[in-house]
């Protein structure tokens, strides 16, 4: 079956019943998955040449950063990276902690093998000829289980590219979190999936039981209950969507340092708990950890107010009560969550009701 991103696929929302009914014990937890990567001009056509891994030097820093307040990332590691002896060596250390853990990203232009012409389209690995993205992911899998010793177990799509056929198979291959959907975000105009149907909320990918992490996302400002459908209304008003931003009516926050101000991501932070989500999901590029690389952190300026995020942020999630989790306990939870659709039937609500699909 082709993956079939660019004709248009819409992932459709998930039936109740495969939402995530996180037990009790659980509480209110986030996670942080980190995209660590090569550095690339992000303006540019795609190159395979593009693997320097120069940024990687500066995780242990932000690693310290994060485990001081008890996070336990996930850093989920392209080719160039799992094939990087002094990237591995870093890496290595950082997962030492017996916390953190090393998951799979693939980027399809610098992943072999190469069988297709770099291109934005072919960036979406869900648009590549599906024995071919099994091959890519093949070989990625192995480098990375033979850099660190271990199958890796969450898996993202760079450009969150996925397709319809690709979760059968990671899941064939025993991933058990898929985090590639980026919730109420649309890429079909450049030939990617369209997950504006798809909620924070995690549920599980049916008929493969893979975990999927969506990443958070929530719609603020005094207009958000119109949600959706006002964004997508907005965005078709040249600068509409700026102005809805800058007069605090609507703004569409994913939960990330890259372009998101604090103040907005705190705003999306209390809309969710206020939501009843139980998990929220943070991420960002390893390259924005060194000026230039990315659009995010171009000077030392920016990356002060990088740090500076995480600063506020933590300690706004510790104020909330929301603790950190780390993979190996998101999936231990997940399997000791109640069967699917007894969250119904106890009269729980499931997450996407009171704003899952971020209203």
């Amino acid at each position: 079956m082709s993956s079939g991103a660019a004709k248009g696929w819409r992932v459709p929302p998930p039936p109740p019943a495969d939402y995530i009914a996180w037990p009790p014990s659980f509480g209110r937890r986030f996670m942080v998955f980190v995209d660590t990567e090569e550095e690339f001009d992000w303006s540019a056509p795609f190159r395979r040449d593009a693997i320097a891994v120069e940024a990687i030097t500066a995780l242990p820093d932000m690693h310290r950063r994060l485990a001081d307040h008890g996070v336990a990332p996930c850093y989920l590691c392209d080719y160039p990276v799992a094939t990087s002896a002094a990237a591995i060596d870093t890496l290595r250390g950082l997962i030492a902690d017996g916390r953190s853990t090393i998951g799979a990203q693939l980027h399809p232009w610098v992943n072999p093998p190469h069988d297709e012409a770099p291109s934005g389209w072919a960036s979406f690995a869900g648009n590549l000829d599906p024995a071919l993205v099994a091959a890519k992911v093949d070989q990625l899998t192995a480098a990375i289980t033979a850099a660190f010793g271990a199958q890796p177990l969450a898996f993202r799509t760079g450009r969150y590219g996925l397709g319809p056929g690709m979760p059968a198979l990671l899941a064939a291959r025993g991933y058990r979190v898929e985090t590639s959907m980026r919730a109420l975000h649309d890429y079909s105009a450049a030939g990617g999936p369209d997950f504006s149907a798809i909620g924070s909320a995690a549920f599980r990918l049916a008929p493969e039981g893979l975990i999927e992490v969506p990443l958070t996302t929530r719609y603020i400002g005094a207009l958000r209950r119109g949600g959706g459908a006002l964004h997508r209304l907005a965005g078709r008003i040249p600068r509409g969507r700026g102005v809805m931003a800058r007069t605090g009516l609507l703004s569409r926050v994913p939960l990330s340092p890259e372009g998101v101000s604090f103040g907005e991501a705190a705003a999306a932070v209390r809309e969710a708990v206020a939501a009843g989500e139980r998990l929220l999901t943070f991420s960002f590029h390893s390259p924005s950890l060194v000026p230039g690389n990315t659009p995010y952190v171009r000077d030392a300026a920016g990356l002060a107010r990088f740090h500076g995020w995480w600063d506020d942020m933590l300690a706004l999630l510790e104020q909330m009560e929301v603790r950190p989790v780390s993979l190996t306990e998101l999936i231990a939870a997940a399997d000791d969550a109640a069967p699917r659709g007894q969250h119904r039937r106890s009269g729980t609500e499931c997450p996407s009701d009171r704003g899952g699909q971020g209203r």
